[in-house]
């Protein structure tokens, strides 16, 4: 299952939080998406853990606790909706 977790302090590094997700089960990866002009977290970051039940657990264990001094957002990942620069190029 893949998770977004949000509100993520600028200061939370990846093996941060592939500690915190271990603690529920085997995490495949970790990403912290970073501004490529900035070079700073953007404040999100996915989570891949294989055991859905495990990727449940930690959804609910964490959603709306403490991590780095903010209070993050912990959900199921959704499929990309298109958006308006692929619908804007596929004009023609």
């Amino acid at each position: 299952m893949n998770i977004f977790v949000t509100k993520l302090s600028y200061q939370t590094k990846e093996d941060q939080l592939q500690s915190l997700f271990e603690q529920f089960g085997e995490v495949s990866s970790v990403k912290i998406i970073y501004d490529k002009f900035e070079g700073r977290s953007k404040g999100f970051g996915f989570v891949e853990m294989d055991n859905d039940e495990e990727a449940q657990q930690a959804i609910n264990a964490l959603n709306e606790t403490e991590l780095d001094g903010r209070t993050i957002v912990v959900k199921k990942s959704e499929p990309r909706k298109s958006d308006y620069r692929s619908r804007r190029d596929n004009r023609y």
